[in-house]
């Protein structure tokens, strides 16, 4: 998802930073950011020095993935094989206009943190 959705919208130069999730650790992952992002992702296991990561800005998890959280789960599922096909449908679905809203809700939280000069800030 983050080779073939995300990253092509990406702007050139981007920094890339990642939550701590395991499955994100992955040596596969790591060389496809190291090979994409050179000296410029922050995540367990970077390469970078910068500032701490921080859930409210990493788009995908809490914005996207409550998206695709939402549209799986808007019918019951039945088995394992029910939910892995609702998640592949989901993912499927996502469109540039989702995306889009997806980098227009990370806006805000940007703000405050230039704002702050990267201060510790939680946001609710």
């Amino acid at each position: 998802m983050l080779q073939l959705y995300a990253v092509p919208q990406f702007p050139e130069g981007v920094i890339f930073q990642q939550d701590d999730a395991p499955p994100h650790y992955g040596n596969i992952v790591r060389e496809f950011l190291d090979t994409t992002f050179s000296q410029r992702w922050i995540g367990r296991g970077d390469v970078m020095v910068g500032p701490p990561r921080s859930p409210d800005l990493t788009p995908l998890d809490f914005h996207l993935w409550g998206h695709v959280k939402q549209h799986v789960y808007s019918e019951r599922i039945n088995n394992i094989n029910h939910l892995k096909q609702r998640i592949t449908d989901v993912i499927h679905s996502v469109t540039p206009d989702v995306l889009t809203r997806v980098w227009e809700e990370l806006d805000y939280p940007l703000d405050v943190c230039r704002a702050t000069n990267e201060a510790h800030i939680e946001l609710r």
